[in-house]
């Protein structure tokens, strides 16, 4: 399932039930991040992963940018990270409750790991990266055995990062 969901991630594919696929949330991202705010090894910022709707809107974090259709994931920015148009920051499942978090621009993972890394340093930082023959990078998140990290690369650098639930049912 990993290696499938980095595919579709990265080939603008579109997701579960009709929904515009994520795309590159962190190119386009605000710049007002704090030194001290990564993304892992539970979320970012005061979101969580698995938190429900109402849990995450009541962080006052997040903002509604694509509602979810019947049974399907609902796309949500975070407030200080804009993420452009046809692209979200975020999906809340509605039966597993915030599924993805994307890297805003300058935000990096407590093993500091981040947009424009090079691959010798996600190997560094995660020895146990596996890539499979036919998509991208993805590791478990130390700390947190429910959840991974997907690295989208592409010349040698990453140029998407996500946070994502095991079991997230967003995309595919």
């Amino acid at each position: 399932m990993k290696k499938v969901l980095a595919a579709v991630l990265a080939g603008g594919a579109l997701l579960t039930a009709g929904t515009p696929a994520l795309a590159q949330a962190s190119a386009q991202a605000g710049a007002q991040t704090t030194a001290k705010t990564t993304l892992g090894p539970y979320g970012y910022g005061k979101v969580r992963l698995g938190m429900s709707e109402k849990q995450a809107k009541a962080t006052g974090q997040i903002v509604l940018k694509m509602p979810g259709e019947e049974g399907s994931c609902s796309g949500w920015d975070l407030k200080a990270h804009p993420s452009g148009k046809n692209a979200v920051g975020l999906y809340i499942s509605k039966k597993k409750g915030v599924a993805l978090i994307g890297a805003p621009k300058g935000v990096k993972t407590p093993e500091g790991i981040g947009i424009g890394s090079t691959m010798k340093q996600i190997k560094k930082a995660y020895p146990n990266v596996k890539t499979p023959k036919d998509g991208f990078p993805y590791v478990s998140v130390p700390g947190n055995p429910k959840a991974y990290y997907a690295l989208l690369v592409s010349k040698g650098k990453i140029y998407e990062l996500n946070l994502l639930l095991n079991s997230q049912d967003c995309v595919n």
